[in-house]
């Protein structure tokens, strides 16, 4: 489970629009961000990271999108579930071998 941020999406998505709406109405992105960042008292530096993230998801920039960080996330949890899984079969496996062996020898 993802943890719940400060802020809900509903918000989160507000900021990114707002900022990828008016950044041509600023010297740069970043002074967008910074002011817009204010509006909604959040650090610039979150808003920053929520509109690259946008920028990734809708195809402008070049990264992972979220679905695939999740699906990755996901991917990784169930690996490690299998390996534990292997581990408890693997010894599971020699414990058995032994106690076989054991009998035998009686």
């Amino acid at each position: 489970m993802g943890r719940q941020g400060r802020y809900s999406p509903e918000v989160r998505e507000r900021a990114v629009r707002m900022v990828l709406d008016h950044q041509d109405e600023h010297s740069s992105q970043w002074a967008a961000i910074s002011s817009i960042a204010a509006k909604f008292g959040c650090t610039t530096e979150t808003l920053r990271r929520w509109v690259r993230e946008a920028e990734i998801d809708q195809g402008r920039r070049a990264g992972i999108t979220s679905d695939e960080r999740q699906r990755m996330k996901e991917l990784e949890r169930e690996n490690r579930e299998l390996k534990r899984a292997n581990a408890i079969l693997r010894e599971a496996s020699v414990y058995f071998a032994q106690a076989e062996l054991d009998r035998r020898r009686k």
